[in-house]
C-alpha cells in the first residue's frame, strides 16, 4: 500500500520556460518553505546557564554573531564581526622560492626527502610563516543588581533554530523574567529584549570589553555605549583595521543614566538593546571603510522598529531558507530531555531525533554564519572568543573549509555558498601572483590555508603547507554550484577560474622518472607522515591526482557546455590521461602515496583520509563503476579506524555512506554525537571546537538518505536499521532536481522527484533502477521499492 506523505503542493506549480522560476523552486530565494512544527527537532534547551563558552548558544546573521550565556545575575554576550582579523594586506610569497623549487623537486625524486624539507623550509615557505587570525571583537556584559537565584525548576535557556532566536526564562522573587536575542540579517544588528511579568522590575548595568589591545569604551550622551579601536598587529604585519561596537538602549519606563564606560537602567518595564558592529574592511586590498557611519546608521534604522518587528523579520528571513528541508527520523522519550543530557547519553541511548536535531542544527549554523555579502564560514563559523584561536580560525582548505559547505547544495541552501564563491574569485587573483612569482606558472594556486587578506602561499611548515591543490579543490565547489542549479550564466562567470586553476597544473606537473606519470612535486598527503624521514613531502600523492583529475574533468565539461577553448580542452584531456592512477597496495588498501608506503606511515590511524577524496566528496571511486577500488577504499577505512577528531569522524560517516553501509555510518554518527566529539551546545569538538564537524555530520546524514552523481539519484543508499521509518523533504540533487523521500519498515514508501530545468534522471533504490524524463517544473511520484509511478 502506498502512503502519500507528500501531497502535491504549490511548490510543484512553477511556471516553466524560465530558468529563474525553475531554479527558485529548488531551494534558492523565492522557494516555498515546507511546514515545520516547533519541537525537539528544532530546539536546543538547558536547565542551567552556560558556565563555559562551549555551553553558550550561537546566534548570527552571517556577518555578525554572538554567544549567549544566559546567566541570571550576570549575562554575557560574546561578540564577533566577520572582518575583524589580525594584520592587514600583505604578500607572503618567499622571493627565493622560484629558484629553490627545482632543487627541492630533484631531492624529492631522489628520495632525499629530509633534505628537501630543509631546503623548502629555508627558501620556499612563506614569509611570514603564519597567516592572520580571525579575532573576537569583545563582550557585552549585563549585571542585574539584587536579582536572586531562580526558583527551583523555573530556569530554561534555549535556542530556537527554526526561528533563529535564543531565549532565557526564569522566576525569581515572584517575578518571571524573560530575555530574547536575535541577530537580524535585515537590520544588521543583534537585538536583545528584556522583560518581566511585573512592571518596574528591569534594572541592570551594561558594560563592553574587548580583547583587542588598542580600544576604548565610552558612554555617549543618553543611551549609547561605544567600543572603538584598531585591530591587532600579527606576525609582523601591522594592524590597519578600525572597528566599532555600538550599543543603544531603548527602555519602557524607569530611568537611564550613563557614567564613564557604563550604561544603567533602573526599574524599567522592558528594555530593548541594539548592538551594531563593523570594521573598516572593504576588500582584501581596501581598508577605507567607515565603521562609525556603518554602526550609527544601522542603529538608527533598527531603532525605528519594535523588537517584535525585528524578531519577526529575522525569523522570516531565516525560515525562508531553513524550512526548505524537513527531516523525521522518529522520536521517543529521549527527545524530551535537555540537549546536554541527550548528548551525554547518546552513545548508550536510542535517540533517533538527536540525529535529526544535529542535521537541523548544521543547517542553522551555516545559514547564520555564511550569508550573501558576508565572509565565508571559517574554522569556527563566525563564533570565536579569542585573538589567538586554534589554527587562527582561518580557512583551512585541505578539507575543513570545503567540509563547511558540503551540506549547502544538497540541503537547499545554495545562496549560503555565495561568500565561498566570492572568496575563490579573490584568491584566483592573489593566487595568480603566487603562481607567477613562486612557480613561474600561468593560472593561479592556493596552498592549504587562506585568510581575510587572501594570502595563498605555503604556511605553517613544509610538512603541512607545501601542498598546491587547495585552490583546485575549492574550484569543485564552484562546479557544484552550477551542477545543482544548472545556471549557464553562473558557469560562464566561473569558467575562467576553473581554466586558470587547470593552467597552473599544466605548467607545474612533472614527469616522474620512475613511473613516467605526471605528478605534483613538491607536495604531500595532507599532514600525514609517510614514514620515509621526518617529513610528509613527496611527489604525486593520491589525493593530488584525484583532485586534479576532477578539476580537469569539470573544466573540460564547462568548456564543452560553453562551446569554448577546444585546443585547451584537448591539452587538458591529454594531460588527464597521464596522471598517476588510483592503485591498490599490498594490504589491499587504496594507496595513499605514489609508492606503497601506507603500512609504514607514522600514524596508521591518522585523522586525514585524504586519498579517499575520490570516494567522497568526489565520485571517481564508487561501488558500481570501480568496485575493486571501492573495496580497497573500504580496507583503507578499516585500517584507519572509525574514531578520529570531530571533522575527521564526520568525513568517515560520508565515506561509509558512499560504500552503502548505513549501519557502519550510523555507528560512527553515534560517536560523533557523543560527549567526546560534541560539546553541550552541540558544537563539534575536534577538540577544541571546529565547526566543520557539524557540517560534515549534516552532510553524512544526507548521504545516508540520498546521493546524486551526474543524472543519477540514489534513494536510501545507506539507510541504517536505527531509522526504520521516517522521511526527508526538500533535498536537492544534481541536474537541478528536488527530492522528497519517505520510508517505512526500512523500505521506500514514496519518493517525489521534481525537475527544475527538465531532463533525464536515473532513479535508484537498492537494485531497482528507473529512468524518467521530466519537463521543466514537472514532478513524478514513485512508490515503494519497485519505483512504480503513484
Amino acid at each position: 500500500m502506498t502512503v502519500d506523505r507528500f501531497p502535491v503542493s504549490r511548490r510543484d506549480l512553477v511556471v516553466s520556460g524560465s530558468s529563474t522560476a525553475a531554479i527558485s523552486m529548488l531551494g534558492v530565494p523565492g522557494a516555498q518553505a515546507a511546514t515545520v512544527q516547533g519541537g525537539t527537532d528544532h530546539m536546543l534547551w538547558y536547565r542551567q546557564p552556560a558556565k563555559v563558552w562551549t555551553e553558550a548558544l550561537p546566534i548570527g546573521n552571517g556577518r555578525i554573531g554572538a554567544m549567549v550565556f544566559g546567566g541570571v545575575g550576570e549575562e554575557r554576550l560574546q561578540l564577533n564581526e566577520d572582518t575583524l582579523w589580525g594584520g592587514g594586506p600583505y604578500d607572503p610569497v618567499n622571493p627565493l622560492a622560484k629558484d629553490a623549487l627545482p632543487q627541492v623537486r630533484r631531492l624529492i625524486f631522489e628520495g632525499r626527502l629530509d633534505e628537501a624539507k630543509a631546503l623548502a623550509t629555508e627558501k620556499v615557505m612563506s614569509t611570514p610563516i603564519r597567516q592572520m587570525s580571525y579575532q573576537a571583537l569583545g563582550d557585552v556584559l549585563l549585571s542585574f543588581p539584587g536579582l536572586a537565584e531562580p526558583e527551583a525548576g523555573s530556569y530554561r535557556r534555549d535556542l530556537d533554530i527554526d526561528g533563529a532566536e535564543a531565549g532565557v526564562r526564569f522566576r525569581s522573587g515572584g517575578v518571571t523574567y524573560a530575555r530574547r536575542i536575535v541577530a537580524s540579517p535585515n537590520d544588521q544588528v543583534i537585538a536583545v529584549h528584556l522583560s518581566a511579568d511585573k512592571s518596574g522590575k528591569i534594572s541592570f548595568d551594561l558594560k563592553m570589553t574587548s580583547p583587542q589591545k588598542d580600544h576604548a569604551v565610552k558612554a555617549l550622551p543618553g543611551d549609547t555605549l561605544l567600543l572603538a579601536g584598531r585591530n591587532n598587529s600579527q606576525h609582523g604585519i601591522d594592524g590597519v583595521l578600525t572597528f566599532q561596537g555600538r550599543v543603544k538602549l531603548i527602555a519602557q519606563g524607569g530611568s537611564r543614566s550613563a557614567t564613564g564606560d557604563t550604561l544603567s537602567v533602573r526599574n524599567a518595564d522592558a528594555v530593548t538593546i541594539l548592538i551594531a558592529m563593523a570594521t573598516s574592511y572593504r576588500s582584501f586590498t581596501d581598508t577605507s571603510g567607515d565603521p562609525e557611519a556603518i554602526t550609527s546608521g544601522q542603529i538608527a534604522t533598527a531603532a525605528r522598529k519594535s523588537f517584535r518587528a525585528i524578531a519577526d523579520d529575522t525569523a522570516k528571513a531565516h525560515r525562508d531558507i531553513y524550512r526548505r528541508v524537513s527531516i523525521d527520523l522518529g522520536r521517543n522519550a529521549e527527545a524530551d530531555k535537555p540537549t546536554d543530557a541527550r548528548i551525554a547519553q547518546s552513545e548508550s541511548a536510542t535517540d533517533p531525533a538527536l540525529a535529526a536535531l544535529y542535521f537541523n542544527y548544521g543547517r542553522y549554523l551555516l545559514i547564520t554564519s555564511s550569508r550573501p555579502g558576508s565572509q565565508p564560514a571559517n574554522l569556527q563559523g563566525i563564533w570565536n572568543d579569542s585573538v589567538n584561536p586554534p589554527w587562527g580560525s582561518k580557512y583551512t582548505v585541505n578539507i575543513n573549509t570545503e567540509m563547511n559547505y558540503w551540506p549547502a547544495e544538497p540541503t537547499a541552501m545554495p545562496e549560503m555558498t555565495e561568500p565561498l564563491v566570492a572568496m575563490v574569485r579573490d584568491i584566483a587573483q592573489t593566487g595568480a601572483k603566487t603562481a607567477r612569482t613562486m612557480y613561474g606558472a600561468r593560472g593561479w594556486v592556493c596552498h592549504h590555508n587562506t585568510d581575510l587578506w587572501r594570502a595563498t602561499g605555503p604556511i605553517d611548515g613544509a610538512n603541512f603547507g607545501l601542498w598546491p591543490t587547495g585552490g583546485a579543490w575549492l574550484c569543485l565547489h564552484l562546479w557544484d554550484r552550477y551542477d545543482y542549479g544548472r545556471d549557464r550564466q553562473f558557469l560562464a562567470s566561473i569558467y575562467p577560474i576553473l581554466k586558470g586553476a587547470s593552467e597552473f597544473f599544466l605548467d607545474t606537473l612533472i614527469k616522474d622518472p620512475a613511473s613516467g606519470w605526471m605528478v605534483t612535486n613538491p607536495s604531500l598527503s595532507p599532514e600525514n607522515n609517510h614514514g620515509h624521514g621526518e617529513t610528509s613531502l613527496c611527489a604525486g600523492p593520491t589525493m593530488d591526482m584525484q583532485i586534479i583529475r576532477a578539476l580537469f574533468t569539470r573544466t573540460i565539461a564547462a568548456a564543452g557546455l560553453l562551446s569554448q577553448d577546444a585546443p585547451f580542452v584537448a591539452e587538458l584531456d591529454a594531460m588527464r590521461g597521464k596522471l598517476a592512477p588510483n592503485r591498490i597496495g599490498a594490504q589491499g588498501q587504496l594507496m595513499e602515496w605514489k609508492d606503497d608506503w601506507d603500512a609504514g606511515a607514522k600514524d596508521l590511524h591518522h585523522r586525514h583520509v585524504s586519498h579517499l577524496f575520490g570516494l567522497f566528496p568526489d565520485n571517481q571511486i564508487n561501488m558500481d563503476d570501480t568496485p575493486d577500488l571501492a573495496a580497497a577504499a573500504r580496507n583503507s577505512l578499516e585500517i584507519r579506524g572509525d574514531k578520529a577528531t570531530g571533522w575527521a569522524t564526520a568525513w568517515r560517516i560520508n565515506l561509509w555512506a558512499r560504500l552503502r553501509d548505513g549501519n557502519h555510518a550510523h555507528r560512527i554518527l553515534r560517536f560523533l554525537l557523543g560527549p567526546e566529539r560534541t560539546y553541550p551546545n552541540m558544537f563539534d569538538a575536534h577538540p577544541p571546537f571546529q565547526i566543520d564537524g557539524n557540517f560534515g555530520g549534516a552532510s553524512g546524514i544526507t548521504e545516508m538518505l540520498m546521493q546524486s552523481t551526474g543524472d543519477q539519484i540514489l534513494l536510501l543508499p545507506a539507510l541504517p536499521d536505527a531509522w526504520p521509518t521516517g522521511s526527508i523533504r526538500g533535498l536537492r540533487a544534481r541536474n537541478a532536481a528536488m527530492v522528497d523521500v519517505s520510508w517505512r519498515d526500512g523500505k521506500l514508501a514514496q519518493a517525489r522527484i521534481v525537475s527544475g530545468m527538465g531532463g533525464k534522471y536515473e532513479i535508484r533504490c537498492g537494485d531497482v533502477r528507473k529512468t524518467v524524463t521530466l519537463k521543466p517544473a514537472q514532478s513524478i511520484i514513485l512508490a515503494e521499492p519497485t519505483l512504480s509511478p503513484a
